[in-house]
């Protein structure tokens, strides 16, 4: 049996933050995580009652076992640094900081969240050329989870969003690479036509192709395929079992490799047997 421990972050779930009746229904609906959004969400003139609602909400809790966020505006905005303050004192799970592209950035958030756990949002071509440094400035700023902004990424770049995101891919490949060098979770865009099951239920299985941990949302309607699909299958939790069993047996607790059903295992099969096995565990909890 493992003793590593993961939290699930498959589904995550965007809510106006100046919406309360949509951040109460967010307390029962099946997600791994929740962002309150003061940003994109939100229209300038509401920008300070949609701050006063939203950290009101995340005060009073209730939202279980689900990890809550709060987007805050961007740091160089007329509302980053208020977003931020009310952030602190409403000690949301994380803050999710928009349009960051430097690890100074990311140094200048810290300083401001006091200790709070950050994701940052990769959503400019700036970010994705600095990767590494902003990478590199996770640990001292406690940052945990990169988070994709594709539809800013499509604006800012230009590209294209057809071929299922051929035009993306080696950006969202790069940013994957980037949260593993630096241990960070790592979650994709959003997909636009919520109505679009077929497309959806792709877009998912090529986010877990390219080594995704879960995916941003933007209606309820998408969390149960995004939660099957960024989920172990049961064929994927009966392998991890067996290669657990088997390094278990003592003639193999001292080997670099095992053979199972026929197969070369390796160590490194085993920890990746592990974090299967703790995935499914903290989902099934």
């Amino acid at each position: 049996m493992t003793s590593l421990s993961f939290r699930p972050r498959r589904s995550v779930l965007y809510m106006p933050g100046a919406n309360a009746r949509a951040l109460e229904k967010a307390k029962s609906l099946p997600v791994d995580a929740v962002i309150v959004d003061l940003e994109d969400s939100v229209a300038p003139e509401a920008k300070a009652e949609a701050r006063t609602t939203a950290c009101a909400a995340l005060t009073a809790g209730g939202y279980g076992r689900r990890e809550v966020v709060l987007r805050i505006n961007g740091l160089d905005t007329p509302w980053g640094e208020a977003d931020m303050a009310a952030a602190v004192a409403a000690r949301p799970d994380a803050i999710l900081v928009p349009k960051v592209s430097t690890a100074a950035d990311v140094t200048r958030a810290a300083a401001l969240a006091h200790g709070l756990p950050l994701w940052v949002m990769i959503e400019t071509p700036l970010a994705i050329l600095n990767l590494k440094e902003i990478g590199q400035a996770a640990r001292a700023a406690n940052l945990t989870c990169f988070v994709l902004g594709t539809n800013d990424l499509l604006k800012d770049t230009r590209m294209k969003a057809g071929d299922a995101r051929a035009a993306l891919v080696p950006s969202l490949s790069q940013t994957v690479l980037a949260a593993r060098a630096f241990a960070l979770d790592c979650i994709d865009g959003v997909y636009n036509d919520f109505r679009n099951e077929a497309g959806f239920t792709v877009e998912c299985e090529q986010g877990v192709a390219l080594g995704m941990d879960g995916k941003t949302l933007i209606h309820p309607a998408q969390i149960d395929i995004c939660n099957r699909v960024f989920s172990p299958s049961e064929i994927d939790m009966d392998w991890a079992q067996k290669v657990i069993s088997a390094f278990a047996i003592p003639e193999n607790a001292a080997k670099g490799v095992i053979t199972v059903e026929g197969r070369m295992v390796e160590r490194l099969h085993l920890a990746m047997a592990e974090r299967v096995a703790a995935i499914a565990g903290a989902i099934a909890s």
